[in-house]
């Protein structure tokens, strides 16, 4: 595998997040074909991509057609917007892996849909979506949720090198 990035809360076909997220789109085509073009500009076939849930709103043929778009392996980690649908839905729908729950990435970030509960004593990262524009502040969150970072995917580095210091040279 190449690369690793991570991105969340796409809301495919979601028309009425445009305004309730203040996205600068005229429409949800326009919306959903600028983030398959800023997806595709940075993810390679060869890199993994795990999506921290609220990919979709459409139904499975047209979910399909945009997975089949995006570049690289698809990793999901259903949002409370795609866990009604069922892991297997997901994977029908052509992600390559799809989970029902946080995961540990590195022995060090939990990647989740919710942000989770971290105490200040706690050495771990939460890599996380679900809030869209709010943020929290402090080292141990991290919100990739797309209205952050101009609908792109993120890289590991990207976020090793903001939440871990003096990271940069490993």
């Amino acid at each position: 595998m190449g690369r690793t990035f991570f991105i969340s809360d796409h809301h495919f076909g979601h028309k009425h997040i445009i305004d309730f997220e203040s996205r600068p789109f005229a429409n949800a085509e326009e919306m959903d074909e600028t983030m398959i073009a800023k997806w595709n500009a940075v993810v390679g076939e060869g890199d993994k991509v795990f999506h921290l849930g609220d990919f979709s709103f459409l139904n499975r043929d047209r979910t399909q057609a945009i997975v089949e778009r995006l570049n690289g392996y698809k990793h999901l980690i259903l949002g409370n917007h795609d866990r009604g649908r069922g892991r297997q839905w997901w994977l029908d729908a052509g992600f390559d892996e799809a989970s029902e729950h946080p995961i540990i990435y590195k022995d060090f970030f939990f990647l989740s849909h919710e942000p989770m509960y971290m105490n200040r004593h706690m050495p771990y990262v939460n890599v996380h979506g679900h809030i869209h524009g709010q943020k929290y502040e402090g080292v141990h969150h991290f919100n990739v949720c797309v209205e952050h970072w101009d609908y792109t995917p993120l890289t590991f580095e990207q976020i090793r090198d903001a939440v871990v210091p003096g990271e940069e040279q490993a």
